[in-house]
């Protein structure tokens, strides 16, 4: 079985230079050879003493003059090698047979400076000086925004690929690039591969442990960091109403982030408009380096608007960016239609927020569903034959429509209605009170609505509620349940719209939701998902799509998505009156873009930076020794860009190189306090 490597072990120096220097050692070695051609008369008083002293002095000179000229030269060469600093390194020569794949680390936090050039910049040379050290060998070349199907290819092909890198909103975690290399091996005849992985390797996205299974693929990490950099940065920023109103004065809600030390100056935060300056602050941090910040401002126009929020931080700039598409427009439509009497906690809640227009109306009266975004029946004891087709109707339409049924003995009439348009059932009446337990943070209602959750929050109580069983058709969703896994309120799609229904009542005698954390946030919502959403503020990560209203859904109709040059279909499929677009999957960078079709309105969405890349924590390179620690797994060093693997020495060379000098300079003092005491010892003899 062949090797892929062969290590050997070298001996290099950080600064070469200095070797130079060594051209000293000359100097005594002159001087040696001078003082053995310079001839001294000695005196004797008799001439009988002539030959034993002549004899005893020429090898006295000898061995003299021999140490002393190798402590002289060890003491230089010590000094020359010391300033050198020298260390083991292991060069390695690489099988052309297994497969050479560098992996660039291009997130945002890569383009922190370090001196005069971008941590990106020096992951690219070191790069370079690698593939120039095995030309032959077949080069793939990865990163966070290229991890498309790569073919094998030349060094000089690599050098081209490496050039075309720049800085990506995209990050990916150590375990989908070794996936990758994976894939590659099972396509290609190779024995193995030889990953490099170049990356500043944060906290938040690197593993603090790992392995890698295959055998056959060799793990070289290569850490590019500065860890001693500061940085003021924009975590979110929300409207304070769920739209944005015309004439009326609006809040915007930022929350900025302080990591590091070193920075004194507090930054500005300003707010632009349509690349208009509106409003300003300095943000205030606590000991916790967090800020809270409410900034005022007012639109005069309908339609989106491009709001674009920024920090002076002048060390850093990717994360000093904040955009939100928001759009003035008119208010959420919501009819109310109550079987018995009005119910004043709906009523309250519609005008908790100036972005609903409510009607109310008793059901028996004539009314059209069509221009409501949200249907909200209060106080059902029964649905009429009438009653059912209009549900039906406005489901197809991808209406919303919103049930708080009355406590009723009799639940022939409900579960009539509820299986002929939802395909649910109600068992029976649950009288004992329950307190809801579990909150569902991935449902649609949930997601994406709070700027946070309190973590002790306090989720609703029922005095009592309907056990409710659903078919397959119903798509039943529990966004908040009961301990037992029975719902409290669940979301139904039978068909285009969202059914909403909640299995206890509205009034103060079933419980205390009406007076919730939930319940406001929850009507919203309900109408909003009805149509295109008004505000965008998207993250280059997200996965989640946005949903836009459409009547017309076909393959000659299709949303494009423009902006920064681009023009690109992206993922998109029908659901409801309107389509899901994932966004997320082909923009992967910051800035405004459009979304727009033939037979639609052209709606304006934001991206941002991916919010994690501020986290400035990174692993040491200690830390990665210690905790990827596997046979095919070996960290190297990057010093002064050169390409060395790091025997984790921990005393380095240059200082026993000092330590040598110091005792080369103790002999020669040895050597001459010794040769100084035997002449006076002689001339007292005489």
């Amino acid at each position: 079985m062949s090797t892929s490597f062969t290590y050997i072990c070298l001996v290099s120096f950080l600064f070469p230079i200095f070797l130079v220097a060594g051209l000293t050692v000359a100097i005594p070695v002159a001087i040696h050879l001078f003082n053995l051609r310079r001839y001294k008369t000695v005196y004797f008083p008799h001439s009988r003493f002539l030959r034993t002293v002549q004899l005893h002095s020429r090898k006295q000179s000898q061995v003299k003059y021999k140490w002393l000229l190798a402590c002289r030269i060890a003491f230089l060469f010590s000094l020359v090698l010391a300033f050198a600093q020298p260390f083991f390194s292991h060069s390695h020569q690489t099988n052309n047979k297994r497969l050479q794949v560098v992996y660039i680390d291009n997130s945002a936090s890569m383009t922190i400076p370090k001196g005069t050039r971008t941590l990106l910049d020096i992951a690219l040379e070191t790069a370079r000086k690698q593939i120039a050290k095995t030309p032959n060998a077949q080069f793939v070349i990865l990163s966070n925004d290229n991890m498309s199907s790569n073919q094998p290819s030349s060094s000089e092909k690599a050098f081209a690929e490496l050039s075309n890198i720049s800085p990506s909103s995209l990050r990916l975690s150590s375990e989908q690039v070794i996936s990758r290399v994976q894939q590659l091996l099972q396509n290609e005849p190779t024995e193995g591969a030889d990953l490099y992985f170049y990356s500043d390797f944060q906290k938040n996205s690197f593993p603090s442990t790992t392995g890698i299974a295959n055998a056959s693929i060799h793990f070289f990490g290569v850490p590019i960091q500065n860890t001693d950099v500061a940085n003021f940065s924009i975590d979110t920023a929300f409207l304070a109403q769920p739209r944005l109103q015309t004439n009326l004065p609006n809040q915007i809600v930022v929350i900025c982030r302080k990591m590091g030390k070193g920075k004194s100056e507090m930054p500005v935060l300003q707010l632009n408009i349509n690349n208009q300056p509106r409003s300003a602050t300095t943000p205030h941090f606590d000991a916790d380096g967090m800020s809270r910040d409410t900034l005022s401002f007012q639109v005069n126009t309908t339609g989106w608007q491009q709001l674009l929020l920024t920090l002076n931080d002048a060390t850093i700039r990717y994360d000093d960016t904040f955009r939100i598409a928001a759009r003035s427009a008119a208010h959420l439509s919501v009819l109310v239609l109550n079987e018995h009497q009005v119910n004043p906690f709906i009523l309250a809640g519609l005008k908790a927020y100036s972005g609903f227009q409510a009607d109310q109306h008793n059901l028996d009266d004539a009314v059209d569903w069509k221009p409501y975004n949200l249907v909200v029946l209060n106080g059902l004891s029964g649905f009429t034959d009438g009653l059912t087709q209009k549900i039906i109707s406005s489901l197809q339409q991808g209406q919303s429509i919103c049930i708080f049924p009355s406590k009723a003995s009799d639940l022939t009439s409900l579960n009539k209605g509820l299986q002929t348009f939802a395909g649910i059932h109600i068992d029976m009446l649950d009288t004992s009170i329950q307190k809801a337990t579990g909150l569902q943070q991935g449902s649609d209602l949930v997601r994406d609505l709070f700027d946070r959750i309190p973590p002790e929050v306090q989720l609703p109580q029922a005095n009592w509620h309907y056990k409710i069983s659903a078919g397959l058709t119903a798509n039943q969703q529990s966004i908040i349940s009961f301990r037992n896994g029975d719902p409290l309120l669940a979301q139904y799609t039978p068909n285009k719209g969202k059914l909403y229904f909640f299995s206890s009542g509205i009034d103060e005698a079933s419980g205390n939701f009406s007076s919730s954390y939930f319940f406001v946030p929850f009507l919203y919502k309900m109408a909003s998902l009805a149509t295109s959403g008004d505000v965008f503020a998207l993250r280059a990560d997200q996965q989640q799509p946005i949903f836009i209203s459409m009547q017309q859904k076909d393959e000659r109709n299709m949303v494009h998505l423009l902006g920064n040059g681009i023009d690109i279909i992206p993922p998109q499929r029908p659901s409801g009156a309107g389509l899901q677009v994932f966004v997320g999957q082909v923009l992967h960078r910051s800035g405004f873009y459009s979304l727009t079709s033939k037979s639609n309105d052209t709606i304006l969405i934001a991206l941002n930076q991916n919010n994690a890349e501020s986290q400035l924590s990174f692993w040491s390179f200690s830390e990665l020794q210690s905790q990827w620690k596997d046979a095919n797994i070996h960290w190297l060093a990057n010093q002064n860009t050169s390409f060395q693997v790091n025997a984790g020495a921990s005393f380095p060379l240059w200082k026993v190189c000092i330590i040598l000098a110091l005792l080369m300079l103790a002999a020669e003092t040895f050597v001459l306090t010794s040769s100084s005491r035997t002449s006076s010892i002689k001339k007292v003899a005489t």
